[in-house]
């Protein structure tokens, strides 16, 4: 795997985690995808911001969808494009200078560590260690898989409510006068 350095990036669906590596008295990300890892100047937060804004929405925006959507009011899963299945998570609170952002669909495993962190396995079998209660790492997952159910139930229900709408058989306008004319005589 290459390490670049980039100054732009777009979370896509071949994104796995995003965390913040200490660069001087700034914080930049780490970026590790199924087949790529880069570092960006920006820090976490900032990319996810940013990958919400490039498909049509603020982060505050999504922070709001995923309250009014779970009840859940800290730490929350963002959906960032759940057409592209763009569901990802903070290990801590989204404002602390530690926090990773990881996305759910990369998660292949997870297990308790001796000393109480996490480690994952990622589908294409990477393994990171972070330090994070294995927890609070399972809570978060769960949250997901909660955010990602009632988003996709909601939307799966639109659009029977509009194909039921759309294919409801009305009789035309000309057919509903014939038959008036024909009840009238």
């Amino acid at each position: 795997m290459s390490k670049t350095i980039i100054d732009e990036y777009e979370i896509n669906p071949n994104t796995m985690i995003i965390r913040p590596i200490p660069y001087g008295s700034k914080i930049y990300s780490h970026i590790i995808e199924l087949d790529d890892e880069m570092t960006s100047p920006f820090k976490p937060l900032d990319i996810i911001k940013e990958g919400c804004r490039f498909f049509g929405s603020s982060y505050e925006g999504r922070r709001e969808g995923t309250k009014q959507l779970t009840g859940y009011t800290h730490k929350l899963p963002i959906t960032i494009d759940s057409t592209n299945y763009l569901y990802f998570f903070p290990t801590s609170s989204a404002t602390k200078n530690g926090c990773t952002w990881i996305s759910a669909e990369h998660i292949y495993s997870h297990k308790r560590t001796e000393d109480g962190e996490t480690e994952i396995t990622f589908k294409n079998q990477l393994s990171l260690r972070l330090p994070v209660s294995y927890n609070t790492f399972r809570n978060q997952i769960m949250r997901t898989a909660v955010l990602k159910t009632t988003l996709m139930r909601r939307i799966e229900e639109s659009e029977r409510k509009t194909l039921f709408f759309v294919s409801e058989k009305r009789p035309r306008r000309s057919s509903y006068k014939k038959q008036l004319r024909k009840e009238r005589d």
